[in-house]
């Protein structure tokens, strides 16, 4: 595990990162219900949502690096809000963070590099659905400007059980 004190650097996600890249999500997928996928992905799996995340656009990503080691530390993504051309200035939000990278200030190094690379974008609104509970995530969001917007009450099933997300947005 990198130091505390190592120096970490955010840049735009390539091809390069995927396996890591990959096997920070399968840990959220296994473990944890932050995610509602059920099922662990192959990098090669991974690989369309990869390529649809270009260095320009509304649709970024974000990784951020040990500056030592380069060893990927967490991510960040702009994605489509929804599918519908009228959507097409919203964007949906989210960051993900190496377990063995929490409380560091990652995410808060993630947000700040996407939303920066997002400001000469024609993107209106950011959006965030936040599983509950999670108060790191709702703290993170909170501190970028993100304003809670309601909660769809259990409509995710994972682990046996219904989980609620609080949804957030952010004007742009």
């Amino acid at each position: 595990m990198p130091s505390e004190r190592t120096e970490v650097q955010v840049r735009p996600g390539i091809e390069a990162d995927l396996d890591a890249l990959t096997a920070i999500y399968n840990h959220y997928v296994r473990e944890t219900a932050i995610t509602f996928d059920t099922a662990i992905f192959t990098p090669e799996e991974r690989r369309p949502w990869l390529l649809c995340h270009p260095e320009d656009g509304p649709h970024r990503l974000m990784v951020a690096t040990d500056a030592e080691s380069q060893e990927i530390l967490g991510y960040a993504t702009s994605s489509p809000y929804r599918p519908k051309p009228a959507y097409a200035t919203s964007v949906e939000t989210s960051v993900y963070v190496s377990p063995l990278a929490g409380r560091r200030g990652i995410g808060t190094l993630l947000y700040g590099a996407l939303f920066d690379a997002l400001a000469g974008e024609d993107v209106h609104r950011a959006y965030a659905g936040i599983a509950q509970p999670n108060e790191a995530s709702t703290r993170l969001h909170e501190r970028f400007g993100f304003a809670y917007v309601g909660t769809y009450r259990e409509v995710g099933r994972k682990f046996g059980r219904y989980w609620d997300v609080a949804w957030y947005e952010k004007p742009l």
